[in-house]
């Protein structure tokens, strides 16, 4: 029997973005994001839901905190929007918008819970997709990195935990592709794959300048981290031979070999570069700029995908789940907890850098919430569900594996992308209507983790 118990200094938090709760999309020089843009067009997101009020989280912070505290949660992490502080992308800096992100720091750091900062989750400003065409340009990587100057020079002093960018595929591959118009993204067509993976290589050195640009800019000791939502192999079994398989499979699957590889290890995956790959075009130093030193690695885990021993050249093979596989209230989204294990591990273990620190940045499920007649919402599929993570994740912490800290994601319903206001993940229920929030049963159960310190 296991107590499922953390170390002391575990960290217990809960995450969110700007764009799916501030709203205020206009307020105090704020100036339009490409989210903005997408989600007003006709027929890309469902019902035709934007982020312009979202969770009025602009104007209703104290309040959001204040909930954020009384469950227990020490960190908190949460992006700042790019357009907010400079509305241009470039240039003038909007003290305004700085001043609303002084105020929720403040407001946390007066509460005792820690602020994790991200500079950059998806919502990139408008006015340089005009300009020229956001992350098809090299020019973006500079102009992330004089934003990232710009914040950290006038935040640096209340946070000391930053990360860049949050999940790169999201905004390259899912925007950006070849003879199709982006569906679930803002990007637009390309001629070919290797531009898409131009997008990627410049999300990768708007990542490494970022990071040079925050430890120049940065008044005291702060920590710097990645926000990568890699895939996750899975041995069907844990036999060698299926152990063996996962390992071989995770550096080419999905898109790990094109992110996570140069990120972590200073080197595409070597398939990049065979006769007809789509590889995208690098300069001299681009990969030492890339690969920075990083204080811990965000890991963002949702489901994983099983692989099994194969005799093929590949030495494995992928296994898709079955068609009765439990399943949460997402297409994508399979009850598959061992994912967040062996994504831990594959870091730790498969890419040697067992140096490296983790922490769960985002770790959560949509479920079909129901308010009951006592006005409650006892999630008990959210809670299942998260327990069992946490509980592989202890196994990592268990068997030695550097795990730091867990977001759970998400601490409000919210906007969710394309899927508008239709799949919830919070803890917490916004009627979105009114603003009203109500803890769920799995906020209560959370507060009762951090309590304890460990699974329950």
């Amino acid at each position: 029997m296991t107590s499922y118990r953390f170390p002391n200094n575990f960290l217990w938090g809960a995450a969110t973005s700007a764009y799916q709760i501030e709203g205020a999309a206009d307020v105090d020089g704020r100036k339009p994001s490409v989210w903005d843009t997408f989600s007003a067009t006709a027929g890309r997101t469902l019902n035709g839901d934007t982020g312009a009020i979202a969770c009025n989280h602009y104007h209703t912070y104290r309040e959001d905190i204040k909930l954020i505290a009384d469950l227990g949660i020490k960190n908190y992490r949460f992006s700042l929007a790019w357009s907010r502080i400079m509305p241009d992308g470039r240039g003038k800096v909007n003290e305004a918008g700085v001043d609303f992100y002084r105020r929720l720091v403040d407001c946390l750091l007066e509460y005792g819970i820690t602020p994790h900062a991200t500079l950059f989750h998806w919502d990139s400003p408008q006015a340089l997709e005009d300009l020229y065409g956001s992350w098809l340009s090299r020019e973006m990587a500079q102009d992330f990195a004089d934003y990232a100057t710009a914040v950290v020079t006038r935040l640096g002093d209340r946070v000391t935990s930053w990360m860049t960018l949050n999940e790169i595929t999201c905004f390259t591959h899912l925007g950006y592709g070849v003879d199709r118009v982006p569906q679930h993204a803002p990007g637009r067509q390309v001629g070919s794959d290797s531009e898409v993976w131009q997008t990627v290589h410049h999300a990768l050195l708007a990542h490494g300048l970022g990071c040079q640009a925050i430890r120049a800019a940065t008044p005291q000791p702060c920590s710097v981290a990645l926000v990568d939502n890699f895939a996750v192999t899975v041995p069907i079994a844990e036999s060698p031979q299926h152990i063996a398989a996962a390992q071989k499979a995770f550096g080419s699957f999905g898109y790990n070999g094109g992110i996570l590889l140069p990120a972590l290890t200073g080197a595409y995956h070597p398939d990049f570069f065979k006769p007809g790959a789509a590889a995208p075009k690098i300069q001299d130093g681009d990969l030492q700029i890339i690969h920075q030193p990083l204080d811990s690695l965000g890991f963002n885990i949702y489901c994983g995908t099983y692989v099994r021993a194969a005799d093929n050249e590949a030495g494995f093979e992928i296994v898709n789940f079955a068609k009765s596989y439990p399943q949460m209230h997402m297409p994508w989204l399979f009850l598959q907890p061992e994912s967040i294990y062996w994504g831990i591990r594959h870091i730790s273990e498969t890419l040697g850098r067992s140096d490296l620190p983790i922490f769960i940045s985002e770790n959560g499920c949509a479920t079909e919430d129901e308010v009951n007649w006592k006005g409650e919402v006892v999630d008990s599929d959210r809670i299942l569900y998260l327990r069992q993570y946490l509980k592989s994740a202890h196994r990592a912490v268990s068997e030695g594996y550097p795990l730091q800290g867990y977001f759970v994601w998400s601490l409000l319903d919210n906007f969710e992308w394309s899927w508008g206001y239709d799949r919830r993940f919070g803890i917490i229920r916004v009627d979105f209507p009114t603003q009203s929030r109500t803890p769920k049963s799995s906020a209560d159960w959370y507060a009762e983790c951090i309590r304890q310190n460990r699974a329950v």
